[in-house]
């Protein structure tokens, strides 16, 4: 029993003594290291604090007069109101991403553009003059101006020549060719020809070819790229949905912190009062001025976070990093919205599988797969071409028409201007007893008819007489005698079309287990808003308990700092609920890709050039 005295004796001594020092020690320190601690007066608790105290506590309660609400680069005084749809209008025009995805299904357009020429018809001619000189005779000049226009046919896969050539020729061999009479008048011969000439595959390449699947193919590229795009602007205006709301939450944390903080400044205010008065010792700054510096290191992070979320959601709806808005405040004005109306998940679903861009995407690559399936199985056939073509051909000669018959001897004495009358004359040398020049016989010649005597302009009409027509039809045929290539391509297309089935598979799977997670997260950040509300309820009424207990003094300042905390942490989690359960709709928009028909945004298909 004595020894329990002597020991609470020495605890009682001990604690003294330590008080005794500290007390020594708080004198002992500088102002510059502690804060200046008012002198008690006799001022009764009911008075207010005089003015010379209110200044010292506001000029306590700003530490170093630093702003700590200051945020770098961005002008706090020059705001710029916000909604949610007017973010998302931003997005749409600026956001960089989505301008990628937009240009791309712009070249796409361009690239099925570019494979719907080749049926573009092609105009070509090609005029062309050539002389001939051969020595011991005269030169001879030859001008031909051929012209057509080609083309192939989408329907049927075949392909057309309608041309018009005109030949004038002095060339006694070329005349020959073309007229198959005396022509050594050595006058010019002229050839017109008009017709076309049209070849159309039977079997192989006539339902598809090569040029009818790659457009066909592009257009589904096209589609593609469509819904590339479309799944990029869901996921933009997703991210500025939840940026939007994070920004919220992030002023509104920073509202709280502050409102707490200024709770501090005025319990410090109170304290500083009571101090002045008496009835509180001055230690008890001590620790209201602790606290202080607490809320302020969270209205710090609250106010970084906040430069965050705006950047975050600056980044997406601006193009320029020189825009002016980079320098203004974002001050969202649409509040979070709440709802108790329950998601079907098998409406969810369903919105799902017939929106979500994913699943467009496999749809147009299992018809690809099918078109090229369709094009190696026809290019196994045989191939077959029926080739024809129609002409109409006209002549005529140059001269003078003359009505008389004309008698020229068979060969011509002339050596020069023919080679069998030279050869003649080497005959009589050696051999005699051929006849001479006036014995060899005379041949009549019906006079050139008029339509035959003039120019390319009576060739041309020479065109249309009911001799001038000209037919041809015939068939190739060929085919290679074991066709590996198409099989083995056929094959390899039957390969991926499977491929694509799983793929198919394994993305719905994938999509109904995010709805489902969607849904899921909908119904809990709801049931966490109605929570919340309950706990920032109970919050503030024991807030207001525990402000009457101090005044009364029955509570202490920890307590009473206990509560404000807690009530600031309950409405930081009902600000979060909310904001959370907004981001939620939004992520269960993007699930489904509804996105567009909740936000009223209609978006235009690609033009399909046919």
């Amino acid at each position: 029993m004595r020894l329990f005295y002597r020991t609470a004796f020495f605890a009682l001594v001990l604690s003294l003594s330590i008080g005794l020092c500290d007390l020594r020690s708080a004198r002992a320190q500088t102002p510059e290291t502690v804060p200046q601690i008012a002198k008690n007066t006799n001022v009764s608790t009911n008075e207010k604090p005089s003015a010379k105290t209110e200044e010292k506590v506001e000029k306590s309660i700003e530490p170093n007069n630093v702003n700590i609400l200051h945020r770098v680069g961005v002008q706090t005084s020059e705001t710029l109101p916000l909604t949610l749809n007017e973010a998302i209008r931003r997005a749409l025009e600026n956001n960089n991403a989505i301008e990628v995805a937009r240009d791309d299904v712009r070249f796409q357009e361009t690239q099925l553009r570019s494979q719907l020429g080749v049926y573009d018809p092609v105009f070509t001619v090609s005029p062309n003059l050539t002389r001939n000189s051969t020595t011991g005779s005269r030169a001879t000049n030859d001008f031909r101006v051929n012209s057509d226009v080609s083309g192939l046919i989408r329907r049927g896969g075949g392909n057309y020549r309608v041309f018009f050539d005109n030949v004038r020729t002095e060339n006694s061999f070329s005349q020959q060719q073309l007229s198959s009479g005396n022509t050594s008048s050595g006058g010019a011969l002229f050839s017109s020809g008009l017709g076309v000439a049209y070849t159309q595959p039977l079997l192989r390449d006539f339902r598809i070819d090569n040029t009818r699947r790659q457009i066909r193919i592009q257009r589904r590229f096209l589609q593609q790229t469509d819904a590339d795009f479309r799944r990029q602007t869901i996921d933009v205006i997703a991210q500025v949905q939840r940026g939007y709301w994070d920004l919220v939450f992030a002023l509104r944390d920073q509202q709280n912190r502050v409102a707490n903080l200024n709770l501090a400044r005025e319990n410090l205010r109170q304290v500083e009062a009571k101090i002045d008065a008496g009835t509180v010792a001055p230690i008890a700054r001590a620790e209201v001025a602790t606290e202080m510096a607490t809320r302020e290191g969270d209205v710090l992070l609250a106010t970084q976070q906040v430069t965050v979320a705006e950047n975050n959601l600056k980044t997406l709806i601006l193009r320029e990093i020189s825009a002016p808005e980079w320098n203004r405040s974002l001050v969202p004005t649409d509040r979070p919205v709440y709802s108790d109306e329950s998601i079907v998940l098998d409406d969810a679903v369903k919105d799902a599988v017939e929106n979500r861009p994913e699943l467009q995407r496999l749809k147009l690559a299992r018809e690809i797969n099918a078109i090229n399936i369709e094009f190696f199985k026809n290019q196994t056939k045989p191939q077959v071409d029926l080739n024809t073509q129609f002409s109409l051909n006209g002549f005529s000669r140059s001269g003078t028409f003359s009505g008389d018959t004309q008698f020229v001897p068979l060969i011509s004495g002339d050596p020069q201007s023919n080679a069998f009358a030279f050869l003649l004359q080497q005959i009589r040398r050696f051999h005699g007893g051929l006849p001479t020049d006036s014995e060899i016989p005379l041949v009549p010649v019906a006079p050139t008819p008029s339509f035959l005597v003039g120019g390319f302009n009576r060739s041309f009409l020479n065109l249309f007489r009911s001799d001038a027509p000209n037919y041809t039809v015939g068939v190739t045929i060929s085919f290679p005698l074991r066709n590996r290539t198409a099989r083995a391509n056929l094959a390899g297309a039957r390969v991926q079309e499977e491929q694509i089935s799983a793929q198919t598979r394994a993305q719905e799977q994938t999509i109904i287990a995010d709805v489902r997670n969607a849904v899921q997260a909908v119904e809990t950040a709801r049931q966490r808003v109605l929570v919340a509300r309950r706990a920032r309820e109970n919050a503030e009424i024991q807030l207001e308990g525990e402000k009457k207990l101090f005044e009364a003094g029955q509570s202490t300042t920890f307590l009473l700092f206990q509560r404000e905390n807690s009530l600031a942490n309950a409405r930081n989690a009902e600000i979060r609920a909310e904001t959370d359960f907004n981001k939620s709709l939004a992520d269960l928009q993007r699930a489904t890709s509804t996105t567009f028909r909740a936000n009223n945004i209609e978006v235009t298909s690609p033009v399909d050039d046919k």
